[in-house]
Formats: structure tokens, C-alpha cells, sequence
């Protein structure tokens, strides 16, 4: 019975929980990818936003079938044009915004996600609309320069996550000295990502936020601002056997944000409890605790829209529903935006949804990294290297006789690229 009571382990040391992550990732990472295809110029944000969702219900429908176990969408389809800092998800009841088309070659940020009880994954990559003629395949100017910072940027980022010393191999007393290394602080964390922004000519675009998951959580206790504007700042650091939200923003301006006009459409309930008071507010929060727990939502997802959009309003208010507000660039200059959810474990650091990696041969900038100091920290590896040994383990399995016989030599006759291995 002392079992039974025991305190469910929600930990990356619980092989499961690192499963439903990955599972999680996987449905983000190929919603993602399809999606990206449908950002072409003339398409309707709004139309490219609900086939997102679709998309995403239908491959979480797959997985986990039978079991009582919670999943979802843990960030809707969210699709932000070229100035847009923010995720975006226009309206259908807002027709002026549910008009709005994708620009030839502008810069749009997709992001979305899955979560498998409670497991959250985000992911956001930034593409070019692609024209309706076929343009030319490579990408120059101003744009290269925005895609090549924020690649680097991110690139960057993900190593300055890394705990010190924990790749270190060595003598135990090295090792014992590089974990006493101090890790990077917030504040040169910013610097560092600021120069390999300027080196392009482009600025990190401010607050910046990457946030600590953790179930039925993607924004939990600690976050890492970058780039802090009006007082903002971040609090702790990453440790082994935690997930985090990485998030790069970069602009080809000043970086520098604004509230814009467009309805806030994007929510997300909070720990805070308030006694509604209109009927409407009390069924919209009913709801949004059923449908979508404590992940964002659109109000797009709502049964009913309008009364959605109705409803919402006391529930902001109240304090017990965030609403995020639509940001864009100061200046009106393109900006470009990654997230990668991260886990962190003693091996290093895996990469669970990411965005696909930048076909730098496709990306030409007469632009490049010159500081030392980043140039070394983006030759470290982000995880040990895997070891190739468990690969041969099954067939470890033979009959008694032929292996008392061939024991030593068990490994190499398993594999035709090893048959001359008598010589050594």
C-alpha cells in the first residue's frame, strides 16, 4: 500500500517523462514542417493558423490511445508576420484581421506545440513566404543577414545553457575544477548573444524571454531575459535534469518593441483564483480549465468565439487568465524568431523540438563572426558523444556452446565489416 501513496516522479529521471517529451517534440517538429510549406505569398494567416491546429489534434490523436492520460496543444498555431515579435493567431469573427495575407519573401515566424500529460513541447522557426513565381533559391542582403543572426544567435545560446563543466572529461580533479567554473551570468549572456547580432548588423530584439518547463507548465520559476528593457529581469540559471524554452528574437532594427492594435487573441489561465461575477466569464473560464488547462489558447479554439470573446474580459481583468498582448518592431523592421525546447541531463544537452537546421550553403552575407571568445564557444559540442558499444547487445544471445567457444571474439563476428578482425 506504502507504494501506491508514493508520490508519482515527474522528474527527467523517470524514463517516461523524457518519453512523453519526446513524443510531444516529434508531433511538434512534423506539424511544424508541414506547416512551413503553406507559408507562401497570398495565403491567409488565418486559414494557414486553423489547418495548424487541425493538423496538431489529429497526429496527438494518435498517440497514447486508451490511455487516461491528459494531451493537447500546448501552443496553438500561431503565424507572425514580418514586424510581428509576438506569436499572432488572427480571429474569425474579426474579419479586417481574418483578411490578412503572407508578403513574398517576408520573414514569418511559425510557432505551435504538443503536450502528452502535461509534457509540453514549443517550437519556432522563422521562413520566407515563398513567392508565387519560383524565386531564386539563395538568400541575400538584409534577409541572409537576419537569418544567419538569429541561426548563430540560437546556436550560441544553446551552449551558453550548458552547466559548467559538464562536458569536461578528464582527471577528476579537471573535472571537479571546470564544475567550479562560474556560469555565465544573464547580463553576459546578453552581451555575448549581442555581438553575434551586430556582427550582422542586427540587434537582439529586447526582452527576449527563455522560461523553465514544467508539467502543465511553460513558463515556471526561473527565466532568462535577454536583451532587458524597462526593468525587466530574468532569475536562475539552468541546471542538469531540467527543460527549457529557448528563445532567440532577432530584428535587422534597433529591437526595440511596442503594444500594436491587433486584438490580443492569446491567453493562458493562471494560479490565481477570483470569484467571476458574470455567467459568461464563469463558462468561458469552465472551458478554457477543461479544454486547455493551465497552455495557451486562442479564442479561435473556443466552441463559441464571440462568446469567448465576450466571457474573456472579466477573466483578464480578474487576474485569473493572461492575456498576451501582439508586440511588434518599433521601427517596423523585419524580425525573426527561434524556439527550441531543451532538456538537460548529465549528458549533456538534447534538443527535443527544434526548428530544422539553416541551410547555410542557401544563405549568403558578405557578413561574418569575428570575436574569438564566440567563435570558440560555438566549436563545443552540446552533449558527450554516444557511445556505439550497446549496439551488438541483442545479439549477445546464442547458444551456450558456441559461446563458450567464441566468446572474445563474440563482438567482431557479429559484423561483416569486421570479419578480418583476426589480424589485429
Amino acid at each position: 500500500m506504502a507504494e501506491d501513496n508514493a508520490p508519482v516522479d515527474y522528474s527527467l529521471s523517470n524514463p517516461d517523462v523524457l518519453t512523453k517529451y519526446k513524443t510531444a517534440a516529434q508531433i511538434s517538429q512534423k506539424v511544424l514542417e508541414t506547416v512551413s510549406t503553406w507559408c507562401v505569398e497570398g495565403a491567409t494567416i488565418l486559414e494557414v493558423c486553423q489547418r495548424g491546429d487541425k493538423l496538431l489534434e489529429d497526429e496527438i490523436a494518435k498517440v497514447y490511445k486508451g490511455k487516461k492520460i491528459s494531451k493537447g496543444i500546448s501552443n496553438p498555431c500561431t503565424i507572425s508576420p514580418s514586424t510581428f515579435v509576438t506569436p499572432y493567431t488572427p480571429l474569425v469573427s474579426d474579419a479586417e484581421e481574418a483578411a490578412v495575407t503572407l508578403k513574398a519573401n517576408e520573414p514569418v515566424k511559425i510557432q505551435l506545440g504538443a503536450q502528452i500529460d502535461g509534457f509540453g513541447t514549443v517550437v519556432c522557426d522563422t521562413v520566407l513566404a515563398k513567392p508565387k513565381s519560383d524565386g531564386e533559391v539563395t538568400v541575400s542582403g538584409r534577409a541572409a543577414d537576419l537569418i544567419l543572426a538569429t541561426h548563430w544567435a540560437n546556436e550560441l545560446m544553446l551552449r551558453l545553457m550548458l552547466p559548467p563543466g559538464l562536458l569536461t572529461t578528464g582527471s577528476e580533479e579537471e573535472q571537479k575544477k571546470a564544475r567550479g567554473v562560474r556560469p555565465y551570468t544573464q547580463s553576459k549572456i546578453s552581451q555575448l548573444l549581442e555581438k553575434v547580432a551586430k556582427s550582422y548588423e542586427c540587434n537582439l530584439v529586447e526582452n527576449t524571454t527563455c522560461w523553465l518547463f514544467d508539467r502543465n507548465d511553460i513558463e515556471s520559476k526561473k527565466k532568462i531575459i535577454l536583451a532587458p528593457g524597462d526593468g525587466a529581469k530574468g532569475e536562475g540559471l539552468p541546471e542538469v535534469g531540467e527543460v527549457w524554452g529557448v528563445e532567440i528574437g532577432v530584428s535587422t532594427g534597433t529591437g526595440k518593441v511596442k503594444t500594436l492594435p491587433n486584438r490580443a487573441t492569446l491567453h493562458r489561465r493562471t494560479a490565481t483564483t477570483y470569484g467571476l461575477k458574470r455567467p459568461s466569464s464563469r463558462a468561458t473560464l469552465s472551458e478554457i480549465q477543461k479544454r486547455f488547462g493551465t497552455f495557451p489558447f486562442s479564442l479561435r479554439q473556443m466552441e463559441d468565439e464571440r462568446a469567448g470573446k465576450i466571457g474573456i474580459v472579466e477573466c483578464v481583468r480578474g487576474g485569473v487568465v493572461r492575456q498576451y498582448e501582439v508586440l511588434g518592431s518599433t521601427d517596423g523592421e523585419p524580425v525573426a524568431r527561434l524556439h527550441t525546447t531543451i532538456a538537460i541531463t548529465k549528458n549533456g544537452l538534447q534538443r527535443l523540438a527544434a526548428p530544422p537546421s539553416t541551410d547555410l550553403e542557401k544563405v549568403k552575407s558578405d557578413k561574418k563572426i569575428t570575436d574569438e571568445e564566440i567563435l570558440k564557444i560555438l566549436e563545443l559540442p552540446l552533449a558527450k558523444p554516444s557511445s556505439a558499444k550497446p549496439k551488438n547487445k541483442k545479439k549477445k544471445k546464442k547458444p551456450a556452446k558456441k559461446a563458450a567457444v567464441a566468446k572474445p571474439e563474440e563482438d567482431d563476428e557479429d559484423e561483416d565489416s569486421d570479419d578480418d578482425s583476426d589480424d589485429e
